[in-house]
């Protein structure tokens, strides 16, 4: 059973490099020292379960997420969040979920766009953060290369650094604006240089920039499902269901497109 499960896992990844590594699995899992507490991941469930009644449409959203060493610390925070929404959009049935992550030295993988999301939140739990350099690039052009294909409705984006070159980002970032991909950040840290990259992505797409902080995961849920929502039915499914952090993402949004 477990080697038919590996096997699964295996299967749905698609590698962006050159470098076909297989991802290791991990047995028994370090604890970290920042872990989110029990009620912030309670009010993080129960947050996101709401997107099965609230969800309307379809819709393609693609979550990448940066797994070098520097987010080792709240990697266990990220996955029971992202893992959640995982279990919300699934039961929902009508966002398809791309997942795509980085770490190491120019590994760069991603899934199939998926609907039954249990497999890549089992995945999400294997996996070790490595050390390297970011790949933002990789995951813009991915991106673009994904909504030529069929329609991507949004790109979320979690990390803490930056470490390219900011004009080509820009460059990429400009382009999936154009083809309406809008990209919703979510910063880990403080960093200076990498929070003037990430709003600017932002900008360019007319997505929208936040903190992540996992001293308020009930507002990261919050956003997270405001987000789905926009993937699934746009404004017009964030104005109908009117929460307070849909019309945070509607200000958000508007004031990107201005």
């Amino acid at each position: 059973m477990l080697g038919l499960q590996a096997v699964r896992q295996r299967h749905i990844l698609n590698v962006m490099s050159d470098k076909k590594q297989p991802v290791p699995a991990k047995a028994n899992p370090a604890p970290v020292e920042s872990q989110s507490s029990t009620g912030e991941i309670d009010a993080f469930i129960r947050q996101a379960r709401t997107l099965a009644a609230s969800a309307t449409g379809s819709g393609r959203l693609i979550l990448s997420l940066d797994a070098t060493m520097s987010r080792q610390p709240t990697w266990d925070l990220a996955c029971a969040l992202q893992g959640e929404m995982f279990d919300a959009v699934g039961k929902a049935g009508a966002l398809k979920v791309q997942l795509v992550y980085f770490r190491g030295l120019g590994e760069c993988r991603s899934s199939g766009f998926v609907t039954d999301t249990d497999a890549l939140k089992q995945l999400m739990t294997r996996i070790e953060c490595r050390s390297g350099q970011t790949q933002i690039g990789k995951v813009l052009a991915h991106a673009l290369k994904q909504t030529a294909a069929a329609r991507v409705n949004a790109l979320v984006y979690i990390g803490d650094a930056m470490e390219e070159n900011i004009d080509d980002l820009a460059e990429k970032a400009g382009s999936l604006g154009l083809h309406g991909v809008p990209v919703f950040v979510f910063q880990e840290g403080h960093d200076a240089g990498a929070e003037k990259a990430f709003k600017e992505i932002a900008r360019l797409t007319k997505g929208a920039w936040f903190r992540f902080d996992r001293r308020a995961a009930a507002t990261l849920a919050s956003l997270l499902s405001a987000v789905a929502v926009f993937a699934t039915g746009g404004l017009k499914a964030l104005e109908a269901r009117g929460r307070p952090e849909d019309r945070l993402m509607i200000e958000h949004l508007r004031s990107s497109r201005k």
